[in-house]
C-alpha cells in the first residue's frame, strides 16, 4: 500500500489541564501518515484522482484551532476520527507532538494508528 505523509505540521490551539494553560495559545506539531492507493494519481498526473495532503493540512489546522480538548490524547484521536471519515481512508498513523511541555525534554507526545493496513506478500 502506498502512503501519503505531512511531517511537522504546525498549529496552534488552547490545550492542557492547568488553568494557565487555558489563558494561552500553543503550538502544536503534527507527523501524519496516510495509506492511500497513488496508482490511479500517478496514471492521469491530475488533483482530482489523487489524496489531497494540502486539503488534509488545512483540514487538521483548522479542526485544532477550534478544538477544546484539555488532553493531546484526546485531540490525537478526534483528529484521526475525523480524517478518515472525511477523506476516507482506511488506516492512518498520527504524531502529535506539544515541544517544550515537559522541563529537560525537547519532545513530548502521543502517536497513534487506526484502522487496516494493507500488507503486501
Amino acid at each position: 500500500m502506498d502512503k501519503i505523509f505531512i511531517r511537522n505540521l504546525e498549529t496552534e490551539t488552547i490545550i492542557g489541564t492547568f488553568d494557565w494553560e487555558r489563558q494561552i495559545s500553543q503550538k502544536l506539531y503534527f507527523d501524519i501518515e496516510v495509506a492511500t492507493d497513488v496508482g490511479k494519481a500517478a496514471s492521469s498526473d491530475r488533483l482530482d484522482d489523487a489524496l489531497d495532503y494540502k486539503a488534509i493540512s488545512k483540514y487538521i489546522q483548522d479542526f485544532v484551532a477550534k478544538s477544546e480538548c484539555q488532553l493531546i490524547e484526546t485531540l490525537a484521536n478526534q483528529i484521526a476520527t475525523a480524517l478518515m471519515e472525511e477523506f476516507n481512508v482506511g488506516w492512518l498513523r498520527l504524531c502529535l507532538n506539544k515541544k517544550g511541555a515537559i522541563r529537560g525534554a525537547q519532545d513530548v507526545g502521543v502517536v497513534i494508528e487506526r484502522g487496516t493496513q494493507a500488507t503486501e506478500s
